[in-house]
């Protein structure tokens, strides 16, 4: 790579997570997150602002200065749908890239810094936290809700699986060669009980998992009513496993024991990495949008049945199955770290290749069966 590209490609990065940090910081409501996301992105223009005096030094004057279309979509969802909507993202891509500027001897000042940014946003997102005292321990449990999870990932993962599903399921039964109202009552049975056999799953999870959350949140109570010094030992060994010196993890500890309800609450969080508030989530909310995500990923495949026939109908099938998994591509790159074209190109071949399968197998199984 030669020096100039080089310059460009640093200065678009920097350029794109000024420009996300700033969005974050604009949709952000709590206050001290927001003035977090504007540091971030101030030292993010402090950056671009070597890689720009790099490029003009060199004598080029025509260098990006707008962030790219990943960066724009990326701020469109923290506008829409808020910041923690996209902040598991925005620490994935941060410790992804905490490295990049190692290898280039002009810019090891900025390679700490980057290292610094990625922990920083990790700890936002709820990957890792520090507290200075008992009562910051409380308030910064709510930057944690919402953002433990990564609901972005959850919701494509979820079109994926019913696009591809009734994809492959729709091929398989044209490529026996049964007629269009057969193939459509197939595909809409096929999106129907996949979507509640999804919806069941999250509910079955979900109800689980908080019922054991409940469990271990009952066991941690008894155990702070029959052995407090025991916990309080044990919550200021979690502070000092953060990095706080044991005096003062021990301090910490025990000004949170001096209340029963704010230890316990504490304990269940530090201890057992569980949020009492939440306690893994709604399982009715998870299983509503678990049915209704398989349910729309499903739909692209079926749709043209509704109105053609035949293998004019198979043709859309195919053309508007490719092109929804040639966008569920599109918004993986926001996690891989790949190009929107390599992506959906990748989604598109590996899909295509699936409903290929079960077209021939519907062919040959329905020769057989004929």
């Amino acid at each position: 790579m030669g020096e100039i590209q080089r310059y460009r490609d640093n200065l678009q990065d920097e350029i794109d997570g000024a420009a996300l940090y700033a969005a974050l910081a604009e949709s952000e409501a709590d206050p001290t997150r927001k003035d977090l996301f504007l540091q971030l992105a101030q030292a993010e223009n402090e950056h671009a602002d070597v890689w720009r005096g790099k490029l003009l030094a060199a004598g080029v004057r025509d260098f990006p200065e707008r962030p790219g279309l990943k960066t724009r979509f990326m701020i469109r969802l923290a506008r829409y749908f808020g910041p923690t909507f996209v902040l598991p993202v925005v620490a994935a891509n941060e410790y992804s890239d905490r490295n990049k500027y190692a290898g280039q001897p002009d810019a090891l000042a900025l390679s700490a810094e980057e290292q610094g940014h990625a922990a920083v946003i990790r700890a936002a997102a709820g990957h890792a936290g520090m507290a200075a005292d008992g009562s910051d321990i409380v308030r910064a449990e709510s930057w944690h809700r919402g953002a433990s999870g990564n609901e972005l990932r959850a919701a494509v993962l979820g079109v994926n699986d019913g696009l591809v599903s009734n994809f492959c399921l729709v091929m398989g039964v044209a490529g026996a060669g049964s007629a269009s109202p057969t193939v459509l009552l197939t595909g809409l049975a096929g999106l129907v009980a996949g979507a509640l056999s999804m919806a069941l799953g999250e509910w079955l999870s979900v109800t689980n998992a908080r019922e054991l959350a409940r469990t271990q949140i009952d066991k941690e109570a008894e155990e702070l009513e029959q052995t407090p010094e025991a916990e309080k030992k044990e919550l200021a060994l979690i502070y000092q496993a953060k990095g706080i010196a044991r005096d003062q993890a021990v301090q910490i500890a025990a000004k949170v024991m001096e209340n029963r309800e704010t230890a316990l609450d504490t304990l269940v969080r530090e201890e057992l990495g569980i949020d009492p508030a939440e306690l893994g989530g709604n399982p009715w909310s998870a299983a509503g949008v678990s049915l209704l995500l398989f349910a729309l990923g499903a739909i692209f495949p079926v749709a043209p049945f509704m109105w053609l026939e035949n293998s004019t109908a198979i043709a859309a099938s195919v053309a508007l199955s490719l092109l929804g998994l040639g966008a569920v591509g599109m918004v993986t790159a926001l996690f891989n770290g790949r190009s929107f074209s390599y992506s959906a190109l990748r989604q598109v071949l590996f899909g295509g290749v699936a409903a290929a399968i079960t077209f021939g197998v519907g062919i040959m199984f329905g020769a057989s069966i004929a």
